[in-house]
């Protein structure tokens, strides 16, 4: 009899250590399980995280912002200038000799004017600027450089503001005022003198452009 009820008290040890384990075990692999779900979700919040900070870092240049920069010794080539502007909803550079030209100045007809002095002696077209430095001018995405034509290129008081500022990153549209001349390789020898920008083909005007002329030449460069 004894023999008997030690049995059934081992019997019942037995299967109270076997129960005691099995809670056990299930509450570990639940454990594991909770932390399991608890790192994916870290991990999926934190690829939101880094999708979020990626789009935030995304690389732009510029704001869209247009710039018509034009030196004029008659008026015609500021005509234009501000007719672009207008259309374009631009801001407006003037470039402005130190010592203006004036009327006698630009008589190309006189061998002794300044224009012609100018022109024979390379040395001399060096025109100090009241300004090279344009406000904001990292900004401006688009940039329209006018000047009148003189000799077949661009007049030379629009060389030293083309040597002093970088167009990298910016488009660069050369226009030009002429009564015959056409804008030739103006546009061309202003980009050698910068060495940067992404220069397009420019237009010749005459005198008195109309804006709806102006404006289909904008439209023209798809941009």
């Amino acid at each position: 009899m004894k023999t008997k009820k030690i049995a059934a008290v081992l019997l019942t040890c037995i299967m109270a250590i076997g129960l005691t384990a099995g809670c056990g075990a299930s509450n570990t692999n639940q454990s594991a399980s909770n932390n399991d779900s608890h790192s994916t979700s870290t991990n999926q919040s934190g690829n939101e995280e880094s999708d979020t900070n990626s789009e935030n870092t995304t690389d732009t240049t510029g704001n869209g912002k247009t710039l018509v920069v034009y030196y004029s010794a008659s008026g015609n080539t500021k005509d234009v200038a501000e007719k672009i502007a207008k259309i374009t909803e631009a801001d407006l550079f003037e470039i402005e000799p130190v010592e203006p030209y004036t009327d006698d100045d630009l008589d190309w007809t006189d061998d002794d004017s300044r224009v012609s002095r100018e022109h024979d002696d390379e040395s001399l077209r060096d025109v100090e600027l009241v300004s090279t430095t344009v406000d904001n001018w990292d900004s401006y995405d688009t940039v329209y450089i006018g000047y009148p034509i003189w000799w077949g290129i661009a007049a030379w008081p629009v060389d030293n503001f083309v040597k002093e500022n970088d167009f990298t990153g910016k488009t660069v549209i050369p226009f030009c005022t002429a009564a015959t001349s056409g804008i030739g390789d103006s546009g061309n020898l202003l980009e050698e003198m910068t060495g940067t920008g992404d220069w397009k083909e420019g237009e010749r005007f005459h005198g008195g452009a109309s804006e709806s002329d102006i404006s289909s030449w904008i439209d023209s460069l798809g941009l």
